[in-house]
């Protein structure tokens, strides 16, 4: 009975939380074509102004759907902490969203106030969009399309998801919600 306990207790873990999963872009695949490109995209940023995607030419940068009430929230500590030391490196880009057990459910002023007062957050954040489902935003059909990212087909499994975008706006990397963005994959994929 203990076992069978422990094996549910696992189960509803990687339900609830998904699993420490990173997808990379296939080393020898061909360069594809893709239908649209990153640096097309323009968003607002959770103060309201609209941020051009080609500022972020020449740079990596690291898309993450976040969320103010989920288990992996303390990983707003460790994008900021990946921000202030990798900075130079990569731009981190936080989109809330409220698509996983609404736990995500202020308006972009309160989510504001949360990151700031709780983790002093500054890198940039987004206004609120949806990461999934038919109102998926266009940006994460770009990141979830390998017709449209050439490879990647992973969409977010829960909150902190993260993508990472290479200097010529390619997606070269997926991780999973358990994946710590200071772990040492990151800041190899990061530096290299």
């Amino acid at each position: 009975m203990k076992k069978l306990a422990i094996l549910m207790l696992s189960l509803l873990t990687v339900a609830c939380f998904g699993s420490k999963k990173v997808d990379s872009k296939p080393e020898n695949s061909e360069t594809m074509t893709v239908s649209s490109l990153f640096y097309d995209f323009k968003l607002k940023t959770i103060e309201g102004e609209e941020i051009d995607f080609s500022r972020f030419k020449g740079q990596k940068v690291m898309i993450v759907n976040v969320a103010s009430k989920c288990g992996y929230t303390p990983q707003y500590k460790d994008l900021q902490a990946l921000h202030e030391k990798y900075g130079d490196k990569v731009v981190i880009l936080g989109f809330p969203a409220n698509n996983f057990g609404s736990q995500e459910p202020g308006t972009n002023e309160e989510i504001m106030q949360f990151c700031s007062s709780n983790y002093g957050v500054s890198f940039q954040m987004f206004e609120k969009i949806s990461v999934k489902g038919a109102d998926m935003h266009p940006l994460y059909r770009w990141l979830t399309d390998k017709e449209k990212n050439g490879w990647n087909d992973q969409t977010p499994s829960w909150n902190f998801c993260k993508y990472l975008i290479d200097e010529n706006g390619e997606l070269i990397k997926f991780y999973a919600s358990g994946i710590n963005p200071m772990s040492d994959e990151v800041i190899q994929a990061i530096q290299s």
